[in-house]
């Protein structure tokens, strides 16, 4: 049993390092002496002595204690050593070595995490240790030659010009190799020209970028051009926070900059692209895992998710109940990143009480059906008498459930009023037990609430105009405001819906010229900045869609996008994938304030008529917080149609 007294730090020495082969004891005091909470965010600050590295904001991480000391040891490091470290990150490892070194330089490219590194290794008392902002990949020429350089970022091919600020003598420790895992691996300075190097062991880092990223976005490049003389995409690459793939722990990390919002809005700009979904998928996981989240409400019908919603807290549906998301476009919310995401969320439930558990929500209007189903199957358990009025009331939809659109029609005709009458009643007469009966009644009364939207929404789909739209996206909207208000004070949601549902309205064509509005619009102005809208946009590849409504889901390749787009801006940077942060002021920021085109490819794509059809006047800005770029991107894959649907529960609901 661990000593309650024992500070954790000399626990981390103890487990993390000595037990593992660390023998130097400067370095073992170091690690006991610097206080790594320090160098965290408030919200980690719990996991500051965890063996694993830890996200610092800005895409950054800082390291795992181990590596740290491991790249100490190999570069022998004592008193009176000069040390440069490249990739400075929250100041820890530089914290550390001063306490052995006599004099420690570290560089770190973005210049808000330099800042604030200096800051805090000031106020801590290393005054020995000196961080600025500056591009690693030159190293510090003015304060060579150094007897050792720590790089804390991965390179393929290690520059000359660090090689060259050693002493004869000195050591170079870096990360060497591609994406996936690098040879930590020490080079050292035998003579003016002459370098030899052992590899010491598998690392994962950050790649070493060039430039460096200021605070205001003014100007990011090596070359040091002022940003009125770069173009706008060379203004994109310089800025950008660039992304891993999708799989490696820093894709989602780099979206803690979002952790303290009450809601992170995560869109697509296609209803059927992998990348999206996988990113969603990996971000949301992250968010629910490390900050708090407990709401995941999806652009689908709240009695589907309602099964989805099951499966994560652990249960099953009932012998009786429909399979969830059949009706087109089924690979929506049926595909081949939903099921290890599913199970994602149902592993953390299992350490968490029900209160404490993350939920799985539908906020669309669309399955009338299975929402009057859910209302009767729940008042046929707890209240058969109020379960007959309500079967009297939702009598007059019946005859349509299998087809809403054809009660659209029929209802403009007299004698339907008296449908509407009765399902708004059904409606609030939920709504007031939910408040009195808990969380069944509660997804009881969602189910009645959809009823409602969706009986007005068929009828006024009918008179064209913004009505319609703008009934679904209210909807919505308060649907979202219900789940937090049932969660209580402590809720936070993550939302994924396309880009023209999260995408501010007012600042697209839709809110300027049709009257729309929108989700993401009505969250501003609901809860102002606690909410973060984040779009996805892609250049090129192949997207599951179909031609028309109802109709085969096909393969398609998309074309390229368009010269006078914002996709072709982000293309034209050169940059694979990237967060682009849309809120600092700056040369970048004004330039994408003039209004262009950007592209939406919902369930529908028609790429002979894309102008028209799928590309829209926006203004990227005001539109979202952030925009996460995947250069090329490859479509979404349904589940097998003939996949089974019975089994044991490892399996539900998708059978695979």
């Amino acid at each position: 049993m661990n000593n309650p007294s024992e500070h954790p730090a000399i626990a981390m020495a103890a487990r993390q390092l000595a037990a593992r082969g660390i023998e130097d004891e400067a370095i073992l005091a170091a690690f006991r002496r610097v206080p790594r909470e320090e160098f965290v965010p408030e919200d980690l600050r719990e996991f500051a002595y965890e063996d694993a590295p830890l996200p610092i904001g800005e895409g950054q991480t800082i390291s795992q204690p181990y590596i740290v000391a491991c790249m100490m040891d190999a570069a022998e490091i004592t008193s009176g050593t000069r040390v440069l470290e490249v990739g400075a990150g929250s100041g820890y490892a530089a914290a550390v070595m001063s306490t052995i070194a006599g004099e420690v330089h570290a560089v770190e490219r973005h210049e808000k995490l330099a800042r604030k590194a200096a800051a805090r290794v000031a106020r801590l008392g290393y005054d020995n240790c000196t961080i600025i902002t500056g591009d690693g990949m030159a190293g510090l020429p003015d304060e060579a030659p150094f007897d050792a350089i720590l790089v804390a970022a991965r390179i393929e091919e290690v520059p000359d010009a660090l090689k060259r600020q050693l002493k004869v003598g000195g050591r170079l420790v870096v990360p060497v190799g591609g994406d996936d895992i690098q040879q930590l691996r020490c080079i050292t300075r035998r003579s003016q020209d002459e370098w030899e190097s052992h590899d010491i062991t598998p690392v994962r880092f950050v790649p070493l970028l060039e430039g460096v990223v200021p605070e205001d976005g003014a100007r990011a490049s090596s070359d040091h051009r002022p940003a009125r003389d770069m173009t706008t995409p060379e203004l994109i690459a310089a800025y950008c926070t660039r992304l891993p793939e999708i799989e490696d722990p820093q894709f989602a990390a780099a979206f803690d900059k979002f952790a303290d919002k009450r809601i992170v809005m995560l869109g697509e700009c296609s209803h059927g692209t992998h990348e999206f979904y996988a990113a969603r998928a990996a971000i949301t996981r992250h968010l629910v895992d490390n900050h708090g989240f407990n709401i995941v409400a999806v652009e689908g019908d709240w009695p589907d998710a309602a099964a989805y919603d099951t499966f994560i807290r652990g249960g099953q549906l009932r012998p009786d109940q429909e399979k969830p998301f059949r009706r087109f476009p089924g690979w929506m919310w049926r595909n081949e990143v939903m099921p290890d995401f599913l199970r994602a969320l149902r592993d953390i439930n299992a350490d968490r009480d029900g209160d404490a558990m993350v939920g799985f929500y539908g906020l669309d209007i669309y399955n009338m059906s299975s929402s009057i189903e859910a209302v009767l199957a729940y008042l046929d358990e707890h209240d058969p008498d109020a379960a007959a009025v309500a079967r009297e009331r939702y009598g007059c939809l019946t005859p349509w459930q299998a087809d809403p659109a054809t009660y659209g029609r029929v209802s403009l005709s007299e004698g339907y009023a008296k449908c509407e009458e009765g399902v708004i009643k059904q409606c609030n007469e939920m709504l007031h037990r939910s408040l009195a009966e808990g969380s069944g009644a509660f997804s009881a009364a969602m189910n009645a609430r959809l009823v409602a939207s969706a009986e007005k929404y068929y009828r006024v789909m009918y008179y064209g105009g913004s009505e319609s739209w703008n009934l679904r996206d209210s909807h919505m909207a308060d649907t979202l405001e219900y789940l937090l208000e049932n969660r209580g004070k402590n809720a936070k949601a993550v939302v994924w819906a396309h880009n023209s549902h999260i995408g501010d309205a007012r600042a697209t064509d839709m809110g300027a010229v049709r009257g729309e509005h929108n989700i993401g619009q009505l969250a501003r102005e609901r809860w102002g900045d606690d909410v973060a809208l984040v779009g996805f946009g892609t250049h090129g590849g192949t997207v599951s869609a179909a031609h028309d409504w109802d109709g085969t889901r096909e393969t398609m390749r998309i074309n390229p996008s368009r010269r006078d787009s914002y996709e072709r801006l982000c293309h034209d940077s050169g940059i694979e994938r990237f967060l682009l942060d849309l809120t600092d002021e700056g040369e970048l920021s004004s330039r994408l304030r003039e209004p262009r085109l950007e592209r939406f490819i919902g369930v529908i794509y028609r790429p002979e008529t894309e102008r028209w059809s799928h590309y829209s006047d926006a203004v990227l800005p005001r539109q979202f917080d952030a925009y996460c770029w995947f250069d090329e991107t490859r479509a979404l894959q349904p589940l097998d149609e003939s996949e089974p649907h019975e089994g044991v529960a490892e399996t539900y609901p998708f059978g695979v």
